[in-house]
């Protein structure tokens, strides 16, 4: 966990005026105890992404918003595979095979589906 000031040092070029927005905006979640606020590690990297966004790839501020929800969809998307592969993963070897045939021929072309 890192407060403001520890984040603004380590990430080079992060205004402060930047992050206050940013969390105005609901883009960056940190925890708040004791009236100070903590960045998990999981929102000092969305903080980085940001950055990098921002900064560097010159999103604009009112784009970031967008940019973010379909980042998270992904992050979601990917989750959800992960979780799907180790489902498939643990069902015995005629079960993956099967799976693995409604999923497409070895040339990778889908399945062809019953009406």
């Amino acid at each position: 966990m890192m407060h403001v000031e520890e984040l603004c040092a380590a990430i080079a070029g992060l205004e402060r005026g930047d992050l206050d927005a940013w969390i105005n905006e609901e883009l960056v979640a940190p925890a708040e105890e004791g009236g100070t606020l903590y960045f998990s590690d999981m929102e000092c990297a969305r903080v980085r992404l940001i950055c990098t966004l921002h900064y560097e790839l010159e999103i604009d501020t009112a784009l970031l918003p967008v940019v973010l929800s379909l980042v998270d969809q992904l992050y979601d998307t990917r989750q959800k595979l992960l979780s799907l592969t180790a489902a498939v993963k643990a069902q015995d070897k005629a079960v993956q095979a099967a799976i693995l045939a409604a999923m497409g021929g070895d040339d990778g072309s889908p399945a062809a589906v019953d009406s």
